[in-house]
């Protein structure tokens, strides 16, 4: 698939007043999901009656996303997790040196990149954040210059002080140009952004990760973030990822997640979930299991 036929497969959900769609950034990512999670690819084997064809494929590989969600609540427009972005240096090949048409497919979704009102990071990896930024004249600026910039406090501060692989290249292109702008807030974990979209703070893949919470006449949906990156991690819960600042809290976190999304219904938006993206989840003894939402497309 190309680059431009991935970006351009939107999807779109209405939870009461609020509509939420997703825009991808690359083409489907296959993937060993040992180079992601710590399980094998006989652990997918093993699931891939309900796995294959959108998660995985038949030989226990693993399919990821990168891409973003734009929320429309409250007659605001709030940009979740900006992507990798366009020229950014990076330590791996696969995030390096970007040069995609992201910004014309979120246009095209009806999303000019001047119309945001916010744009929220759940967290500041590299690739939930690049696209705060763009490279003009050989300076790195704000990507979306009518939007406030949130992030968690305690995320902030511990970019600052992370010398984690890409951690302070992200810092320099992709953060500080915002909070030199003036366009950054610094918010708590339980933030309310408008009245049907607030923060749940999701600690643990790092100190300040936050999940969005959209709630809307009775409907609810969570937006992710990394407190799990792939659908097998509702089956197996306890298994973290590669990239986690806490893995004990990540699992704490991601149970407690999961155990609250089941019991309200909620649709579960993974921020690198494959295919339909949206899954709902039921109770399988001390686990879960999953059933899609395709979306309005």
């Amino acid at each position: 698939m190309s680059s431009d036929q991935a970006s351009l497969d939107f999807k779109c959900w209405t939870i009461g007043k609020a509509k939420i769609t997703r825009v991808l950034e690359l083409p489907p990512l296959t993937a060993d999901p040992a180079l992601f999670i710590k399980t094998n690819q006989q652990a997918i084997r093993d699931r891939k009656e309900w796995l294959c064809p959108d998660f995985a494929d038949e030989e226990g590989n693993i399919i990821l996303h990168f891409q973003a969600f734009v929320i429309e609540a409250s007659g605001k427009r709030i940009l979740v997790d900006p992507c990798i972005g366009n020229d950014k240096q990076r330590n791996h090949e696969f995030f390096t040196g970007l040069d995609g048409p992201f910004l014309e497919h979120l246009a095209q979704a009806g999303y000019p990149r001047e119309s945001m009102d916010y744009v929220l990071c759940t967290h500041l990896h590299l690739d939930h954040c690049g696209w705060n930024t763009m490279l003009v004249d050989g300076k790195w600026v704000p990507t979306f210059p009518n939007a406030r910039y949130l992030f968690a406090a305690a995320e902030y501060e511990h970019l600052l002080q992370d010398d984690h692989e890409d951690a302070a290249d992200v810092l320099e292109d992709s953060v500080k140009p915002i909070v030199e702008a003036g366009l950054a807030e610094f918010v708590g974990s339980d933030h309310i952004i408008v009245d049907e979209v607030r923060l749940r703070s999701t600690h643990g893949h790092t100190p300040g990760h936050c999940s969005v919470v959209i709630s809307s006449e009775g409907q609810e949906a969570v937006i992710t973030g990394d407190v799990i990156h792939h659908p097998v991690q509702v089956a197996i819960p306890d298994v973290s990822d590669n990239f986690c600042w806490n893995e004990e809290m990540a699992h704490n976190t991601r149970r407690q997640l999961l155990g609250d999304v089941a019991n309200r219904g909620a649709l579960l938006l993974g921020s690198h979930f494959s295919g339909p993206t949206g899954i709902y989840l039921e109770p399988d003894g001390n686990v879960w299991q999953l059933r899609k939402s395709d979306g309005r497309t």
